[in-house]
């Protein structure tokens, strides 16, 4: 039984918050109008970086369109044959579409148009896909996500031919395809069409396109507010464990622009679909500015889907590539098509930032559009300035009071703090957890997503099972566990309805940028408070990171703080011995999937853990105690299939207690040179962190160095007001400053 066996859809008639009225407008009008089609036409051969997209858009069509027209009998899932011919021609429908109004060649019209009818032929004898995987399985793909993506391609192609077709072709090519592709994607599944996650993005856009080329005002209505009258089962659910629509809330595209995106920007799933979804949310309103500009809705919440662009750039690496928050893959950047798009828009429609041109000089490309030749013009005639890299907090939530993502960056390093909401169903059980990187290089890793995106082989290309027993669970984060379990138990229905919340964020003076979040209902009665400060002085080669984890709770448990670091052990200043004989960690929550390798009591008040990674040194320095253990674990067991990766870990374990006080240094120090075979300031330069005070409203830490300046680091958790004067008595000594923390030197 299928999911649509259970729905009760009344579609009867759209009832509109807003009347969007159509009028008859010439084509092309999507992403390319008129006028802008004779401004790219004056100016080629003259725009280098427009005439290079040009013809590498061009070789490719042209390699395409004398081979006859490929329409294989749905049947595979993502990666597989039959999936990927039908995306790539309606990649290459978009394309040869652009080509024919630009270099005005009917080659390109003709094999757009044969494919359109070719298609209209083969959609009405199609069933839903023998693949029964997708709680919305679609007709072409596996799941109306991607035939989604196909319709939202197609509509900028027919756009682009349409004055070429007689109209008798287009109302064949309509009632045949069109109507009946958007019909299918949204009122006969509701349960993808009426939700606010990004699929329903997808299919709002992809109704709403066709819809503007057609110009079908009640196919607009629905893409823009969803279908009116449907009634679906309460706690339905989709592959991922989220809630289709929870009672009370709006669908449509703009209820997708309200609820996932923070007025900072930030799309609570994470940068990985913030990038897949940022394609049908610019084309789609490139669209609307071309049609209906009376929406202004570049304007729309004060310009939120450009700020977004900036958002997503800020949730990126040295590199490029995003930070694989919740499910995410590693490896993906902005310089996939989707960002290319997204940069050229934002260039366009916001304030011609000189900084948005430094990322499409890095992307080396345009999009065939007036967006794309403005950028293009503007990189030629040197316009271009560094984008800046900055120390960022985004909110999270629709009102921007859910939580948050910081990055502190400084001399290369750039860690990652994660406070969010859950993050829809692609969402983490990791509340207060980190990532670490230098260079654009994993030093503490996030491990992202468990999946082989496209790779048929490994599970159809989809999500893996694992992606549910390690991904997602908390142990696979660099953040507390309690009792072996994860946050909210691992309840996506107890997750979706709590957040944490910030406390401070301050970049004042770069020498100490702090970020800090609590944490109050991932464990029954325990708070969690994270501190993360990065300190630069002039003496280090570069910043340090202290981390601070305070853990109060009204019973006593087991705490396990995991960091997964990036590279090969080299000193561990406790007794350990590598096991002989591996065993998994536990049974459930993740740590089935790890191995213990070996594990210590603590003999030292200071934990000393030295690795080497990328040719660069690093040390991570940790207060424990005597009833403190640790363990080196490894991710790979219960695998039999081999989908996870072999990544290393080191886990502080404190038993049987009520409150927890975790303090760390995080230290990059020195380099390996493999020519040469010199290491240069290979040990650490800490000799020892002490808790000088502590209560339920302080702490304060003390640095000793083995040379230069000791530090020590006083905090307030309680009290962030800035002009608040705080006086601490540390055996004997007065420690007084102004404001939520202070850094203080001793010579």
């Amino acid at each position: 039984m299928t999911i649509l066996s259970s729905l009760k859809v009344r579609f009867l008639s759209f009832l509109c918050i807003t009347v969007i009225s159509l009028s008859a407008q010439e084509h092309p009008k999507l992403i390319l109008t008129k006028t802008g089609v004779e401004k790219i036409k004056k100016q080629l051969g003259k725009v280098p970086l427009m005439d290079q997209a040009i013809a590498s858009v061009k070789a490719e069509v042209d390699a395409a369109i004398n081979k006859p027209i490929n329409l294989p009998i749905p049947k595979d899932y993502s990666g597989g044959y039959s999936h990927e011919t039908h995306k790539l021609n309606y990649r290459l429908m978009q394309k040869a579409g652009v080509l024919y109004q630009i270099l005005e060649d009917d080659a390109y019209a003709i094999y757009v148009r044969d494919m359109l009818k070719a298609y209209a032929g083969l959609y009405p004898t199609l069933p839903v896909h023998p693949k029964e995987r997708s709680y919305a399985r679609g007709k072409l793909f596996w799941q109306c996500l991607n035939d989604s993506n196909w319709l939202v391609y197609t509509s900028q192609a027919y756009d682009c031919i349409y004055e070429y077709l007689s109209k008798k072709e287009r109302k064949y090519l309509e009632n045949q395809l069109f109507r009946p592709f958007a019909d299918f994607i949204s009122v006969e599944n509701p349960q993808f069409f009426n939700r606010v996650h990004n699929h329903s993005t997808w299919g709002n856009v992809a109704v709403g396109m066709i819809a503007l080329v057609m110009e079908d005002e009640q196919l607009l209505q629905r893409a823009l507010y969803g279908i009116k009258d449907v009634s679906l089962t309460k706690g339905l659910k989709d592959d991922d464990g989220g809630f289709i629509l929870e009672p009370g809330k709006k669908a449509g595209f703009f209820a997708n622009l309200d609820e996932p995106f923070s007025p900072d920007g930030y799309y609570t799933e994470g940068p990985y679909y913030q990038r897949y979804a940022m394609y049908p949310f610019l084309i789609f309103a490139q669209a609307l500015q071309n049609v209906k500009p009376e929406l202004k809705i570049f304007d729309y919440k004060d310009g939120l889907l450009i700020k977004s662009v900036y958002a997503l750039l800020q949730l990126s690496d040295m590199d490029g590539d995003f930070f694989p928050i919740n499910d995410g893959q590693k490896g993906m950047s902005y310089y996939s098509g989707s960002l290319v798009n997204a940069v050229d828009i934002a260039y366009y429609y916001g304030s011609k930032d000189p900084e948005l041109l430094a990322i499409a000089e890095k992307q080396n490309t345009v999009v065939l559009n007036d967006a794309g030749l403005a950028v293009a013009q503007d990189i030629a005639q040197d316009k271009a300035t560094p984008f800046l890299k900055r120390s960022v907090d985004l909110k999270d939530g629709p009102n921007g009071e859910q939580g948050g993502i910081a990055v502190l960056r400084q001399d290369g390093l750039e860690v990652v703090f994660k406070y969010t909401a859950q993050g829809l169903s692609h969402g983490h059980y990791d509340k207060l957890s980190f990532s670490m990187y230098e260079n654009g290089e994993e030093v503490i890793q996030d491990y992202g997503l468990a999946r082989f995106v496209n790779i048929e082989q490994k599970g159809g290309g989809n999500y893996l099972k694992e992606n549910t027993t390690w991904a997602k669970q908390t142990i696979a984060h660099n953040t507390l566990v309690q009792d072996g379990t994860s946050h909210f138990n691992g309840m996506y229905e107890v997750g979706s309805k709590n957040h944490s919340n910030h406390y401070l964020f301050n970049i004042d003076d770069l020498s100490a940028q702090v970020i800090s979040a609590t944490e109050q209902n991932a464990y029954p009665g325990t708070q969690m408070h994270r501190t993360m400060v990065m300190l630069k002085d002039s003496s280090w080669q570069k910043p340090m990171v202290l981390d601070v984890m305070e853990v109060k709770s009204d019973s006593t448990h087991t705490y396990e703080l995991p960091f997964y670091y990036m590279g090969q052990l080299l000193t561990l200043n406790q007794p350990y011995k590598a096991k002989v004989q591996l065993k998994p960690l536990g049974t459930g929550n993740g740590y089935q999937h790890l191995f213990k390798e070996a594990a210590s009591p603590v003999a030292e008040e200071n934990v000393k853990f030295s690795w080497l990674a990328n040719n660069k040194f690093y040390t991570l320095t940790t207060l424990a105690s005597a009833a403190d253990s640790i363990v080196l674990a490894r991710v790979g067991a219960n695998d039999p299939n081999f989908n996870l990766r072999r990544d290393p870990a080191l886990i502080l374990k404190k038993n049987n207690v009520a409150d927890a006080f975790f303090v760390s240094v995080l230290e990059s120090h020195g380099s390996y040179s493999p020519v040469s075979e010199l290491a240069v300031n290979a040990t650490t330069s800490v000799k020892q962190i002490t808790v000088l005070y502590r209560d339920q409203d302080y702490w304060a830490i003390k640095l000793e160095l083995k040379e230069g300046e000791d530090k020590i680091v006083a905090f307030s958790s309680k009290n962030v007001n800035r002009n608040t004067k705080h006086k601490l008595n540390v055996k004997g000594n007065v420690i007084s400053w102004q404001g939520p923390f202070a850094i203080i030197n001793l010579k």
